[in-house]
C-alpha cells in the first residue's frame, strides 16, 4: 500500500515495494553542505588540499551522509515491515528523514520500530571510526571518514532525545505507553516534552546567531522550530481523535453537493459552476443515476481551447473508481482514510451503495468546530 509520490518528489527506487523519494529541499541542502564543506570545513582542516580536492572530498562526503540517513530511515522500515505495519513511503528532504508508516499498535513495537535507527546510525558511526583509523595515513580517505564517523555519532544522539517526533521521543512514549496503557497520554506526555526541546533549540539557536555565528545557529532554529511544530502537531491529531470519538460519518457530512448532467461541457463546468458555486467536488449523473464523480483538477487537465467539446463525462472519475465511505464509519476512521488516499472529499453511501452525501475537510472542520464549542 504506497502513497502517491507528490509532484515536488523523485522516486529514486524501492525498499521491499516501498518508495524511496527525494524531497526538492533535499537537492538545496546538498549543494548547500557541500558548499559549506568545501569553503569552510576541510580548507580549515586540510590547508594543503587543492580547491578541487576540497570539492570532490565534499560532495562525497555529502553523498555518504545522506547514504546514512537514508539507510537510518531504512533500518525503521525493515523493523516495522518485520511487524507487518504497512510502510507508504521513505522520504529524504530538508530536516534529514521520515519514514510514512502506520500508527503502532503495541508499546513494544513502537520501541523496537524507534530505536532501530538510532542503533543503525551509532553502528555506522563505529563502523566509519574503524575506516577513519585503517586509512589514517590516507588524508582524503581519513577526511570524510572521520567526518562521517562525527556525524553518524550526533545523529544517532540526537534522535534519542526525549522529545516527540524525535525517535527518542517515541522511545518515551513507548515506554509511557506500557506502564499507563493510555496511548493518548503517552503521546501528550512526549509531545510536550517534543514542544519544549523545539523551544530550546530555537533559543540556543537565537543566542548562537547573536554571538556571530549566524549559519549554525539558523540551522539550529530551524531545526528546533520543525521540532516544535511537528510535536504540537501530533497534540492536536490527538485531540481532534478524542473529540471524534464516537462519532459517526453521517453525522458530519454534507447533503449540498453539486450534481451535473453528464453531456455538461468543461467550459460550462467551469464558468456555470465553480465560478459560481465555489464547489470542490460534483457528482455526475445520467438518467437520474449518479455514474461519476468530478473536481476542479480535473478541468485542469484539459486544453483550454478543447473546453466547449470536452464533456464532464469524459474526464471525470467513474462512481466505481471513486473512494468511497460508509455512512456509519465512525469519523475517525473516515479521516484517516482521507490522509491515506490524499483526497479532500469522500462520497458517502449507504448499506445499499447509494450515494447519501459528501464528507470533505470543509464539513468536517465545521463539525469540529461544532464539537469543541459543546465541549466548553
Amino acid at each position: 500500500m504506497n502513497s502517491s509520490i507528490e509532484k515536488n518528489q523523485i522516486r529514486i527506487g524501492s525498499f521491499f515495494g516501498t518508495p524511496l523519494v527525494f524531497d526538492f529541499s533535499w537537492f538545496l541542502v546538498a549543494l548547500f553542505l557541500t558548499f559549506i564543506l568545501a569553503d569552510g570545513y576541510f580548507p580549515k582542516e586540510y590547508p594543503e588540499w587543492s580547491k578541487a580536492a576540497d570539492f570532490i572530498i565534499a560532495a562525497i562526503t555529502v553523498a555518504l551522509f545522506f547514504a546514512s540517513i537514508l539507510i537510518h530511515e531504512l533500518a525503521h522500515s525493515y523493523v516495522a515491515l518485520k511487524f507487518n505495519y504497512s510502510v507508504r513511503k521513505i522520504k529524504l528532504f530538508i530536516f534529514g528523514g521520515i519514514t510514512d508508516m502506520d500508527e503502532p499498535k503495541k508499546a513494544s513495537e513502537e520501541f523496537f520500530i524507534s530505536i532501530a535507527g538510532p542503533v543503525a546510525s551509532l553502528i555506522l558511526a563505529f563502523l566509519f571510526y574503524i575506516a577513519s583509523v585503517m586509512y589514517a595515513e590516507n588524508h582524503y580517505v581519513y577526511a570524510f571518514t572521520h567526518y562521517l564517523y562525527l556525524i553518524n555519532l550526533l545523529l544517532g544522539l540526537f534522535n534519542l532525545l526525549p522529545g516527540f517526533p524525535l525517535d527518542g521521543g517515541r522511545i518515551l512514549r513507548a515506554i509511557i505507553w506500557k506502564y499507563t496503557q493510555n496511548f493518548t497520554r503517552a503521546t501528550n506526555i512526549a509531545g510536550t516534552v517534543g514542544r519544549f526541546i523545539g523551544f530550546a533549540m530555537v533559543g540556543i539557536g537565537f543566542l548562537e546567531m547573536m554571538a556571530g555565528y549566524f549559519a549554525d545557529g539558523l540551522w539550529l532554529s530551524f531545526i528546533g522550530w520543525f521540532l516544535e511544530s511537528a510535536a504540537f502537531s501530533q497534540i492536536q491529531k490527538q485531540e481532534i481523535e478524542k473529540l471524534l470519538s464516537g462519532h459517526r460519518v453521517k453525522d458530519a457530512m454534507t447533503r449540498a453537493y453539486g450534481l451535473l448532467p453528464f453531456d455538461t461541457t468543461v467550459r460550462e463546468f467551469v464558468e456555470d459552476e465553480v465560478f459560481t458555486r465555489h464547489r470542490r467536488f460534483f457528482f455526475v449523473e445520467r438518467e437520474g443515476k449518479i455514474i461519476g464523480g468530478l473536481t476542479l483538477h480535473d478541468a485542469a487537465k484539459v486544453p483550454r481551447e478543447e473546453w466547449d467539446s470536452v464533456t464532464v463525462e469524459e474526464i471525470m472519475t467513474p462512481l466505481s473508481k471513486l473512494s468511497k465511505v460508509s455512512e456509519n464509519l465512525p469519523l475517525i476512521r473516515a479521516l484517516k482514510k482521507m490522509n491515506k488516499d490524499g483526497v479532500n472529499q469522500l462520497p458517502v453511501v449507504n448499506k445499499n451503495g447509494e450515494i447519501k452525501g459528501i464528507l470533505t475537510r470543509e464539513s468536517l472542520v465545521t463539525y469540529l468546530a461544532s464539537l469543541s464549542g459543546t465541549k466548553k
